[in-house]
């Protein structure tokens, strides 16, 4: 059974993929097609910041630091192999997948491109790569869709689905 708040938040997340599966047909497609040197607003300043603000708390190891990226909420999701329900968890995932600094590795994200939703919901589109040890795993590399809210703390990721 779903909780009433949790209820609206699933179609904020349903519409915001519906979004980015209508393709290059969307006005932000169609603008950065047109002008490929696309000036960011302040909106997309904004959540880019928070990204790469993860990028750099990852990178020094600071898992608490990285966190602070995601929503504190029991409502926000991380998609991946599977899916993990709330800050807490997501939190302790990242901690049993990650116990030693050199399996962190050194990330690095591109190709972030923002879409705003409206002024209280943006999606960030991007990639990213892993560089580690083959002992520790060796590299990774994938794609990533976070769904943002902006929150009286900034924005902050309510839904990651990283591949």
């Amino acid at each position: 059974m779903q909780r009433r708040g949790s209820q609206s938040k699933s179609w904020i997340i349903v519409a915001a993929l519906t979004c980015l599966l209508a393709g290059p047909t969307s006005a932000c497609a169609q603008d950065q097609q047109d002008n490929p040197l696309h000036t960011a607003t302040r909106l997309e300043l904004d959540v880019v910041k928070v990204v790469l603000a993860q990028e750099k708390a990852w990178n020094a190891g600071d898992f608490d630091e990285y966190i602070k990226g995601y929503k504190n909420s029991p409502d926000t999701l991380f998609m991946a192999t599977h899916i993990t329900r709330g800050y807490a968890q997501i939190l302790d995932d990242y901690k049993k997948n990650f116990t030693t600094r050199a399996s962190m590795g050194t990330l690095t994200y591109s190709e972030l491109e923002v879409h705003p939703l409206n002024d209280i919901y943006a999606v960030c589109l991007g990639k990213y790569h892993l560089d580690r040890s083959k002992k520790e795993g060796g590299p990774a590399d994938g794609t990533f869709s976070l769904v943002m809210e902006k929150t009286s703390d900034g924005w902050r990721i309510v839904f990651d689905h990283t591949t």
